[in-house]
C-alpha cells in the first residue's frame, strides 16, 4: 500500500512541484480573501489601542481570524515539508546511519507506519516554517491590551527567539544526539544486530530537537520578564541551586539514554543558558532602573 502510494505520487515527477505550489496558492488565495472579507464586514471600525475595550463578540471575531490564517499557513508550510519529505526523513535518519553505518535496515513493520510517519514530519515541519506566523498572530490578538513598550519588547523578542529554538535544534543535532545514539546503537552489539523502525528513531529526533530548541529559549524568556518588571535579577539568582537539580532531571527526560554522561551533555548547556539569562537580567534590570530615574528628570 506504502509501495504503491508513493509510487503513484512519483509517477507525476515534474508535476509534483506544480502540484504543491499550486496548492499552496490555492491556500494563500482563500486567506487573502477571506481576511478581505472580514475587512470589509467592519470597514467604519479601526485599530484598537493600548488600553481600549473591545465587545466580546469583535474578540472572538478577531481570535477566530487569526487562527484560520494560522492554520492555513501551517498547511501551506506542511504541504512544502510533505513534498520533500525523502529529504527531510533522510535528515533525521543520518545520525543514525553514522553510527551504525550505511548498510543499517531502516524498517517499519505496520502497513501505515511509513505514512502515518511521514505525515507526522510534515505536520511538525509545517509547524516550524508557520511558527513565527503563529507567534506573530498570538502578540498580535494580545496587543492591544500592553502598552507600547510591552508591545515593542515583543515583537523584539519574535526573531530572537526563533533564532534560539533553531541554534537549540542545531545543538542538539549536532552536539547532543550522536553521542546519545553511539550509546543506544552500539550497546550489547555482540548480542544482537539492530534493526531500526523508521517511526521509532524519527519520533527519538523529533522530541530531542523539539525539547532542545524549547530549551534555549531560556535565557530570552527570563530577559523579557526582567524587562518587563515581572521577575528581578536577584530573584532567579535565588533560583540558581534548584535550577541545578532541574536541569538533570529535565535532561533525564529529554535524553532517551540512561547514562550519565548523555544527561550531563543535556544538563550543562542548559545551566550555562540560564547563568546567561541571570546576566541578561541583570542587565535588563539596570536599564529598567535606568529608564525610570530618567523619567522624574524629564518632567
Amino acid at each position: 500500500m506504502i509501495n504503491e502510494l508513493v509510487a503513484w505520487w512519483d509517477q507525476f515527477g515534474d508535476l509534483r512541484l506544480t502540484l504543491v505550489v499550486g496548492f499552496i496558492v490555492i491556500l494563500a488565495v482563500i486567506s487573502v480573501a477571506y481576511y478581505l472579507r472580514s475587512r470589509r464586514q467592519t470597514p467604519q471600525e479601526s485599530p484598537p489601542a493600548a488600553g481600549d475595550s473591545l465587545p466580546l463578540r469583535e474578540h472572538f471575531r478577531e481570535l477566530r481570524s487569526r487562527l484560520l490564517l494560522s492554520m492555513l499557513v501551517l498547511l501551506m508550510g506542511s504541504a512544502v515539508c510533505f513534498y520533500f519529505y525523502e529529504a527531510i526523513l533522510t535528515l533525521l535518519i543520518t545520525p543514525a546511519r553514522q553510527v551504525a553505518g550505511d548498510d543499517v535496515a531502516i524498517i517499519y513493520t505496520e502497513v501505515t507506519e511509513l505514512l502515518s510517519t511521514t505525515v507526522k514530519v510534515s505536520l511538525l515541519g509545517g509547524l516550524v516554517l508557520a511558527l513565527p506566523v503563529i507567534l506573530y498572530h498570538a502578540i498580535r490578538f494580545v496587543a492591544p491590551g500592553l502598552t507600547p513598550k510591552e508591545r515593542r519588547i515583543l515583537f523584539s523578542f519574535l526573531p530572537a527567539a526563533l533564532l534560539a529554538f533553531v541554534g537549540g535544534m542545531a545543538f542538539g543535532y549536532f552536539v547532543m544526539i550522536p553521542p546519545a545514539l553511539n550509546f543506544l546503537l552500539t550497546f550489547g552489539g555482540d548480542v544482537a544486530e539492530p534493526l531500526i523502525r523508521i517511526s521509532n528513531i524519527v519520533n527519538i529526533m523529533i522530541r530531542l530537537l523539539f525539547w532542545l530548541g524549547l530549551a534555549f529559549e531560556t535565557p530570552l524568556v527570563m530577559f523579557v520578564l526582567a524587562t518587563l518588571g515581572i521577575v528581578t535579577a536577584r530573584g532567579f539568582a535565588r533560583f540558581r541551586r534548584l535550577w541545578l537539580v532541574v536541569s538533570f532531571i529535565i535532561a533525564a527526560a529529554i535524553t532517551p539514554t540512561i547514562d550519565p554522561l548523555n544527561q550531563a551533555i543535556v544538563a550543562g548547556p542548559l545551566i550555562i543558558l540560564y547563568e546567561l539569562g541571570v546576566l541578561l537580567a541583570r542587565l535588563a534590570g539596570r536599564r529598567r532602573a535606568a529608564a525610570l530615574n530618567a523619567e522624574p528628570a524629564s518632567e
